[in-house]
């Protein structure tokens, strides 16, 4: 039987990534035990700083106490490999066959009452699910990112997934501060598919001389009320990680989402977006400071 959100007290996430130390963060200001998982020290070491940060920043801003922020920082340990926990959610990169490798080590150290759910953005959950030995008990729960400033998070339903872990992920959701939607399980979910094709559609109208980045992006903050313009959000993302899904929903769904030949020589130079200081924009300590 899974756990009830009310006895709920341990959550482990495996991959210390932006993606992980987020979900580690929320977790901890809502006041759960976290061992934040990763084999690389170093990883662990960034990703505490990142969460340092954030925390100290909301301080700063009047959003927490100090206290708040010591007591959530507290609650976060580190881990080198799986721990036992009451969920345990993966952040690993979008690789189906790593994900399986994954919860294969998770399922053999988590208890029988744990929830599992993947971070996947668009993978199939269902075969994420097949790798362990109780696939009843395994969502996909899909944060965006910045995870603490996000408020929505897609649980993912896959066939075999009971109502009850659905529903209890759901309910974690919203434990987490989050605004949640179910979807099913099919390829890109609801946000992915929608999000990469507009994405992509920016790109391939920056690559026809259109408009410029910044103008398509505006045309979409200021036209239709987006917080951030496509190609914006798709350095944020990573373009390797938008190539990467939009090659997925190429081969699983159809030609709509083959990759412009800017997305893939963006890609193949290095240009990954914010996290390499250039994407489709030029990026100096964080910000946006010409176009890439």
């Amino acid at each position: 039987m899974l756990v009830s959100l009310e006895n709920l007290r341990s959550l482990a996430v495996v991959g210390a990534g932006t993606m992980g130390a987020g979900i580690a963060q929320v977790a901890a200001l809502a006041g759960l035990a976290v061992t934040l998982v990763d084999v690389e020290p170093a990883g662990l070491d960034r990703a505490l700083g990142r969460i340092r940060e954030n925390l100290d920043g909301a301080v700063t801003r009047g959003k927490l106490t100090t206290q708040e922020a010591q007591a959530a920082l507290g609650r976060i340990g580190t881990a080198p490999s799986a721990v036992p926990a009451d969920v345990v959610i993966e952040a690993v990169p979008e690789d189906l066959e790593l994900k399986r490798k994954i919860f294969a080590a998770i399922d053999a150290v988590a208890p029988p009452h744990a929830l599992l759910a993947t971070n996947t953005s668009s993978l199939s959950v269902a075969a994420v699910a097949a790798a362990t030995g109780r696939p009843g008990q395994v969502v996909g729960m899909h944060f965006f990112n910045p995870v603490h400033l996000m408020r929505l998070v897609e649980v993912i339903r896959h066939d075999g997934a009971s109502p009850a872990a659905v529903e209890l992920a759901r309910a974690l959701g919203e434990r987490l501060g989050k605004d949640p939607i179910v979807v099913s399980d099919r390829p890109g979910f609801a946000s992915s598919r929608l999000g990469v094709l507009l994405g992509l559609e920016a790109a391939r109208m920056l690559e026809e001389g259109v408009a410029a980045a910044a103008d398509i992006d505006k045309a979409m903050r200021l036209g239709y009320g987006h917080p951030m313009g496509p190609l914006e959000l798709g350095d944020l993302v990573g373009l390797d990680v938008r190539l990467a899904i939009a090659e997925y929903l190429t081969r699983e769904i159809g030609p709509q989402f083959s990759p412009p030949a800017v997305l893939r020589n963006k890609v193949a130079g290095g240009h990954l977006g914010k996290k390499s200081g250039r994407g489709f924009y030029l990026w100096e300590n964080g910000k946006i400071v010409g176009e890439g």
